[in-house]
């Protein structure tokens, strides 16, 4: 029993900081949302748009 309390504070004393995972998961997920929100604006402008379908069109004038 004295050896498992031992473990448990010499454990307990290298997971000191617990909170930091939580924030790392916090600025990733603000990273990611940052991410999508640039590519959405990527795709959806005029430019990427027609190149899109120009690659579309020729596929589908290679396949018939």
């Amino acid at each position: 029993m004295r050896a498992m309390k031992m473990v448990m504070r010499q454990w307990s004393r290298m997971c000191a900081d617990r909170g930091m995972s939580t924030a790392e998961y916090a600025v990733g997920t603000i990273a990611a949302a940052a991410f999508a929100g640039l590519l959405f604006k990527i795709v959806t402008s005029s430019q990427v748009k027609s190149l899109l379908l120009q690659i579309i069109e020729k596929a589908l004038k290679i396949a018939s």
